[in-house]
């Protein structure tokens, strides 16, 4: 159980890491709030999925 929320915090963690840079680079680029704020959130959208689509392939293949 332990190793399932460490596992899960560092996914969120990595996660939340990747926004805040691409939001960040966005926002140097020139782009505005919202539109950096939204290019956060699909950073932080794709690293999620691309964790469970990894998870399931795993469980897939050890099952």
């Amino acid at each position: 159980m332990t190793t399932l929320l460490l596992t899960a915090g560092l996914i969120l963690f990595t996660a939340l890491l990747v926004a805040v840079a691409t939001g960040k680079l966005a926002r140097l680029d020139g782009a505005t709030y919202p539109a950096a704020c939204l290019r956060a959130g699909a950073a932080f959208a794709a690293v999620l999925t691309l964790a469970s689509a990894i998870t399931a392939a795993v469980a897939a293949v050890v099952d």
